[in-house]
């Protein structure tokens, strides 16, 4: 590292600055080391092409580390490519080219290890390069090989750095590279300290190498050693593993495998006996091994180890886990580092978790809403309910058709989806439903085959083909809070939606006239005929309404997810649950239920990531407990049901 370190001072002219020169001269200088270089002689060479500051040192160096150096009969060096059965020259000082024939010609092809020491100082120059690209290169090239070597380089070239971006970087960089390789064991401890905040992937990588361990053994730990922890066999490591590492140091022999007992017995047969154990008694393991054991007395075989023997052996040893990093102070303040990332990261996973369960409630309750309020009012059960989502998706999918701008196409699908699904909602309550009130199967199946009616006239229209619905470039990406927590901005928006929907529809009911009918009406359908309102209307209308926020809930909904023809039965079976679970006809009891249902979902998911199917059977089974034990829901409502 002090090689480097002095090449890395001449190169940025804190040592005195060589005569000036031309490359091929130095080159001349070094022939022999530049013709057949090693690692150990290629620093000197190194060393000389830094100091003379010459600024063709650098592509020289990424054509000698490329095999692209090749050298005359007489020892001149040339830049050079083959074409054919000739050569295209560039003269490494002036980048005059000729053409000559190959023949004559040697081509330099240092090995791997030389390639790796002219990498690693070919990146110094790189890391204050005029050019931005190359300098953001050598970056990427030592965050993906650091090394002890480019960490004083790195340091110098922070404060010349012009891109705020690339010097951040930089900075980042040399931080997790001090923590490693830094000489003083205070600047090391102070580096790691800072990376207790940071909750990144190197980060933590960075902490976990300075934590590497290697197995080890002694009869008596030596005081020099740096323990991580000591194993115990057949606690912390079976007794089979630690003894295979006394079998590696070679403090202990083999044991003997029963196949290779077996194979001996069979092969020192001799009269029907092995030693003097009968061949009809060698039945039993404990007969064997004494038959083995005589062999061995004999010199026939090699000893037996019997399991006493393991265990005698592992006893007289004590088994440890030894820190690779000699300095314990240095491990002792990279393990409270990570203890305080890890207790970071979980708190960001579980902020995390908590987002996307937020996130799926809010969907839950934009698919649901419009359910609840009809199930609520009119106790019809709608199979369709699905199917006026997924129109409502399609109409934002038409209105992208016509209005290149994403924007404003999402701005009026979103009233227009209304219209649309309001209308075929208020068709359907006037030609099917209103005939079949109290009688729920009826309705149930009127609904299931108008469900199916209208997936099957979506494909015959659209095909069977996912149909794009694309969101405004300004819902792309993320809102990253660290690299342990973010959402997604169309996740983001759907939640604020579901916001608005649920103010919106508190203000309909508590604050207009139409509100007051519809309360009226779920409260006691009889007292408010008599006081002049009309429930029929009034349930035409909630049916229209109920109906028409499913559309702007598929539009929401098409943004995020895929939009079919049977992407409405995608969200049926929760909407149902999401309604009973949180009380008929209630929006708190809608909100509670998706909120419930959300969570729920979420929190099955990261117990049994692996299996999406199985958290949705677990969830569906701890609903029906629930629904055992308040058959209301969470928030039950008064009236109608008392009524009825």
């Amino acid at each position: 590292m002090y090689r480097m370190m002095v090449l890395f001072a001449l190169l940025m002219g804190l040592a005195p600055v060589a005569q000036a020169q031309d490359l091929q001269t130095i080159l001349q200088t070094h022939a022999a080391e530049v013709a057949d270089p090693g690692r150990r002689t290629v620093g000197v060479v190194l060393e000389d092409l830094a100091a003379s500051n010459l600024p063709q040192v650098a592509a020289f160096l990424e054509h000698w580390q490329d095999k692209a150096v090749w050298q005359r009969d007489d020892g001149v060096f040339f830049i050079a490519s083959e074409t054919g059965g000739d050569l295209t020259l560039t003269d490494v000082d002036t980048g005059a080219e000729t053409v000559a024939p190959k023949a004559g010609f040697t081509q330099l092809k240092p090995n791997g290890g030389v390639r790796r020491v002219i990498a690693t100082a070919l990146v110094q120059f790189q890391l204050t390069d005029p050019d931005l690209t190359r300098r953001e290169t050598a970056v990427a090239s030592i965050a993906r090989r650091p090394e002890a070597a480019q960490l004083v380089p790195l340091l110098a070239s922070i404060e010349a750095e012009t891109d705020a971006a690339l010097r951040a970087r930089k900075v980042q960089l040399a931080n997790f590279m001090t923590a490693r390789f830094a000489d003083a064991s205070a600047d090391r401890i102070a580096a790691i300290e800072s990376l207790a905040t940071d909750t990144s992937v190197e980060a933590r990588a960075v902490l976990n190498q300075i934590l590497s361990t290697t197995p080890g053994l002694a009869e008596n730990i030596p005081d020099d050693t740096n323990i991580a922890r000591v194993l115990v066999p057949g606690t912390d490591m079976s007794q089979d593993a630690a003894y295979a590492l006394l079998v590696a140091a070679e403090l202990a022999a083999p044991r003997t495998p029963p196949a290779a007992i077996r194979a001996a017995l069979e092969a020192n047969i001799i009269a029907g006996r092995v030693g003097d154990v009968p061949v009809a008694q060698l039945d039993t393991n404990a007969q064997r091994e004494r038959a083995y054991a005589q062999l061995a007395a004999a010199g026939d075989v090699p000893p037996l180890v019997t399991e006493i023997d393991r265990n005698a052996a592992l006893a007289k040893f004590t088994f440890f886990e030894e820190y690779e990093e000699n300095d314990q102070a240095v491990t002792d303040a990279a393990e409270r580092a990570l203890s305080l990332v890890e207790t970071r990261v979980a708190v960001g996973q579980a902020a995390d978790l908590a987002l996307d369960a937020l996130s799926l409630a809010s969907i839950y309750f934009l698919a649901a809403i419009g359910l609840a309020i009809t199930f609520g009012v009119m106790r019809v059960i709608n199979m369709a309910h699905g199917e006026f989502i997924m129109m409502g998706a399609y109409t934002g999918y038409v209105v992208q058709l016509f209005v290149p701008s994403y924007t404003a196409s999402i701005i009026i699908a979103l009233p227009l989806a209304f219209a649309v699904t309001f209308g075929a909602g208020v068709a359907m309550e006037r030609l099917v439903i209103r005939h079949l009130y109290h009688r729920p199967l009826e309705t149930l199946l009127a609904t299931f085959g108008i469900s199916i009616a209208l997936q099957q006239l979506a494909k015959n229209i659209f095909g069977t083909q996912a149909r794009p619905l694309t969101s405004p470039e300004w819902l792309d990406g993320a809102l990253v809070f660290s690299d342990v927590v973010q959402i997604s901005y169309i996740r983001i928006a759907i939640f604020v939606l579901a916001l608005i929907f649920l103010c919106l529809i508190l203000f309909v009911l508590k604050r207009t006239r139409l509100g007051l009918d519809v309360r009226a009406v779920t409260q006691n359908p009889g007292m408010a005929a008599s006081m002049g309102i009309n429930p029929d209307r009034i349930n035409m209308l909630t049916f229209g309404l109920g109906s028409g926020i499913a559309g702007i809930a598929g539009v929401a909904i098409g943004l995020y997810a895929k939009v079919t023809s049977e992407m409405g039965a995608d969200y049926i079976v929760q909407s149902f649950m999401t309604v009973v679970v949180g009380g008929v006809g209630n929006v708190w009891g809608t909100l509670a239920g998706a909120s419930l249902i959300g969570f729920l979902q979420k929190g099955i998911e990261w117990l049994n990531p692996s299996n999406t199917l199985a958290a949705q059977t677990y969830m569906i089974l701890f609903i029906i407990l629930f629904i055992q034990f308040r058959p209301k829901g969470i928030v039950a409502l008064k009236g109608r049901a008392a009524a009825d």
